[in-house]
């Protein structure tokens, strides 16, 4: 197993849900004036987010490594958003969720994620993410590892700032730990391990926590035409064991892109007939909360 190191951080404010604003993140007195780029698109951004959120969203932005704008579309708009917007289901690249927690979410609620992943080939990764985060507060050394990272994900009316500690692993060492003839903790480095220790709730140690999943799902990137939208387009397709489907858009950039991108993927949605007023709750959360939900009711029936 092949995991890039790196060092600890200082402990944020934990809070499990994502934030519009954040009362732990004061306004600062001054901000910075974006580029003539990043005013065209402010309106667009406006019309989701209030002043306030505005400010804050961008001195995120600043601290941040990268920014992910993303959308969840409604599962009936599904097939029209797919052919609307050119991906191919058939080129997607399956893969396999897997999330560890308390049964009573423990690790959520202190803003602390731990999941694993398989993908198609043999490969699979793995993450130790807090959220939210307060950039200033993140050891410097710790940025510096290719292995970490500082993304604020924005969708409609709202907003997050996290810290991702990453790693990587075989598809089938994920397979042995949910099957438990590994323990949890030899998927993580020992660096990625002591980023969890600082932030899990005191004495929760990895081997108290339970499989939740695994969520099967489509990845599939598609590249529009430069002169619609000049950046690819991530599309994932989440099916859970009941047949529920969630379903998400996204892009990347750079922080200092962030609110021209955002305009111009708003406006290139908007041309494909995708709107944002769909309910945006994150595939993590809806994961968490379908696999407990299916524990519950598996002691009841105990």
């Amino acid at each position: 197993m092949t995991i890039e190191t790196a060092t600890t951080t200082a402990k944020p404010t934990p809070n499990a849900k994502p934030v519009t604003t954040s009362k732990a993140l004061a306004a600062p007195k001054k901000t910075g004036t974006p580029g003539k780029a990043a005013k065209s698109a402010q309106p667009a951004l406006a019309k989701t987010l209030t002043s306030e959120q505005m400010v804050e969203m961008f001195r995120l932005v600043k601290g941040a490594t990268s920014v992910e704008l993303k959308l969840s579309v409604p599962v009936g708009a599904g097939r029209a958003t797919v052919k609307s917007l050119g991906f191919d289901p058939v080129e997607a690249q399956p893969r396999q969720a897997f999330f560890f927690d308390t049964p009573d979410l423990a690790l959520n609620k202190a803003g602390v994620v731990v999941r694993a992943r398989r993908i198609q080939g043999g490969g699979g990764d793995t993450v130790i993410k807090l959220r939210p985060v307060e950039p200033s507060t993140i050891d410097p050394d710790l940025r510096r590892s290719a292995a970490f990272k500082i993304e604020v994900d924005a969708m409609p009316g709202g907003f997050v700032c996290s810290a991702s500690f990453k790693g990587v692993c075989s598809g089938q060492e994920v397979l042995d730990v949910a099957s438990g003839e590994m323990p949890l903790r030899k998927l993580f480095s020992r660096e990625q391990r002591a980023f969890y220790d600082a932030h899990a709730p005191a004495g929760l140690t990895m081997d108290k926590l339970v499989l939740l999943g695994p969520t099967f799902l489509l990845k599939s990137k598609h590249q529009p035409k430069a002169k619609d939208f000049d950046r690819p387009i991530v599309f994932e397709v989440w099916i859970y064991p009941d047949g529920s489907i969630v379903m998400e858009v996204s892009t990347k950039c750079l922080p200092k892109e962030t609110f021209q991108v955002a305009g111009d993927f708003r406006d290139y949605l908007a041309r494909h007939g995708i709107v944002l007023g769909a309910d945006q709750s994150a595939k993590t959360r809806t994961a968490l909360d379908f696999f407990t939900a299916r524990l519950k009711q598996q002691e009841l029936a105990g």
